[in-house]
């Protein structure tokens, strides 16, 4: 589960912890972090797309994925 958008976190694990440790993590990073402000003249998904995908910009699309869709059921 790599993509240039999701980061991985690992915590501490205290060895008193009564719960089963999660040793790593997942986090996604949007992508409006990385554009400071918004370029002129960025290509733009069609409109019926847009409105299935919630952004009318490529640049800020950001899939998400269910956790059934990662678990498998």
């Amino acid at each position: 589960m790599y993509d240039g958008q999701w980061r991985e976190w690992k915590p501490y694990v205290s060895p008193w912890d009564p719960c089963p440790p999660i040793r790593v993590k997942w986090y996604v990073v949007p992508p409006n972090q990385y554009i400071p402000f918004q370029p002129m003249n960025l290509p733009q998904f069609p409109l019926d797309e847009a409105l299935r995908r919630g952004t009318l910009w490529p640049a800020l699309y950001s899939p998400y994925p269910s956790r059934r869709a990662v678990k498998g059921g």
